[in-house]
């Protein structure tokens, strides 16, 4: 399929001003971007505004279940803590209704993945939100490893193995460093079959962190365990992320240093637990003005996926820059899972996933009145 979307004013979310340029997409993809010939089908979008389409760097679309009960639910294994083994490709459901509300408001990827009951959850993949079979929607199938800390494990797996967040750095530590010794072990044997040690799946899903292939993906709400991720990582060696950064404003000052990704939210919610006492909107805004790496979440099925961009014009309401909170629904998160070479900004090259709307993407009456996926109108 070849054609122009012409006459729109293009949001690049590289360039903070908009222009009055036209987009030509060939078999997916965004091959040029200038003015419009008769080479080819035109789609008039004259007047509209036309945005990436929006990615989230961190939620369980499609494993979290619309109107099921928790038991019914995909995204958290509660037989064991340590779970590494575990993909999100194999719970995802296309099919699941929070996937099609997330297209219709705008978000066209995502990172999603296991919950934060665990210690070590499973790999995060990066996921399409058009498709009914998700080997065709995937963009990357793992992004990063998941790990959590705080009250999660601890409320999970009380009486069962965990009972204090000493404990759960003890397990993840404990896991790494096993993973570690087998890696040691299978590179010294080489192609000596016989001095290969026994296979282990949950060693080997952990190689490719130890490698620096893919990064820890932390489920951090407070300072304190946000720094325990930071020091556990760097015990190891590994790459981090962190997501919720509830009370990243309290230590500002250490996450610049550490020049981390960061997924600040869920936001729009009510402070269910002690960990979300300090929760505010002003945290986005306070992290990017120092020059952190600042995504925005819904965590969804915490927030539904569909107000992605509420949530950015809520940060912008609080005191974020309306540019970076752009970003941080479009190219950031794309970044923070290493996709940005396919999407989160509107660049010759990248998939032709695009959002076109009367108004701009961060204004609350804003509507959206057509959605492209992979160059493909599904909306």
């Amino acid at each position: 399929m070849r054609y122009w979307l012409a006459n729109g004013t293009v949001f690049t979310a590289v360039s903070k001003k908009g222009v009055k340029k036209d987009i030509l997409v060939e078999d997916g993809k965004i091959v040029k971007i200038g003015k419009a010939d008769k080479s080819c089908k035109i789609i008039d979008v004259k007047g509209k505004n036309i945005f990436p389409g929006l990615v989230e760097a961190h939620c369980h679309l499609g494993l979290h279940g619309y109107a099921v009960r928790y038991e019914g639910t995909d995204y958290n294994e509660l037989n064991e803590s340590v779970t590494p083994e575990l993909e999100a490709i194999d719970g995802f459901n296309p099919h699941d209704q929070t996937v099609e509300n997330a297209l219709r408001g705008g978000v066209t990827c995502v990172g999603t993945g296991p919950g934060s009951s665990n210690v070590l959850g499973g790999t995060f993949m990066a996921v399409k939100t058009y498709g009914n079979c998700v080997d065709q929607m995937v963009v990357k199938r793992k992004v990063a490893m998941k790990c959590a800390f705080g009250e999660n494990p601890k409320m999970c797996y009380q009486g069962k193995g965990i009972y204090s967040r000493m404990t759960t750095a003890c397990k993840l530590r404990d896991a790494l460093f096993k993973a570690q010794d087998y890696l040691r072990k299978k590179e010294a044997a080489g192609d000596d079959a016989s001095k290969l040690p026994d296979y282990n799946m949950r060693h080997e899903a952990l190689i490719p962190v130890l490698r620096g292939e893919i990064p820890l993906k932390a489920h951090a709400h407070r300072a304190y365990d946000i720094l325990t991720a930071i020091r556990i990582a760097k015990e190891f060696g590994v790459k981090l992320t962190l997501e919720h950064c509830t009370e990243g404003h309290l230590i500002v000052e250490h996450l610049v240093k550490e020049k981390l990704p960061l997924a600040v939210g869920p936001t729009l919610t009510f402070a269910s637990k002690p960990e979300l006492a300090h929760k505010s909107f002003e945290t986005a805004g306070i992290l990017d003005k120092a020059g952190c790496e600042v995504s925005i979440i819904t965590d969804s099925g915490v927030i539904p996926q569909e107000q992605l961009s509420l949530c950015a014009a809520l940060a912008v309401k609080a005191g974020m820059d309306e540019f970076s909170a752009l970003q941080a629904i479009t190219i950031r998160p794309a970044r923070h899972l290493g996709i940005a070479d396919r999407v989160g900004s509107i660049e010759v090259g990248k998939d032709a996933d695009f959002v076109v709307c009367d108004r701009s993407i961060l204004d609350t009456q804003n509507k959206i009145e057509m959605v492209f996926v992979n160059g493909e109108r599904v909306v």
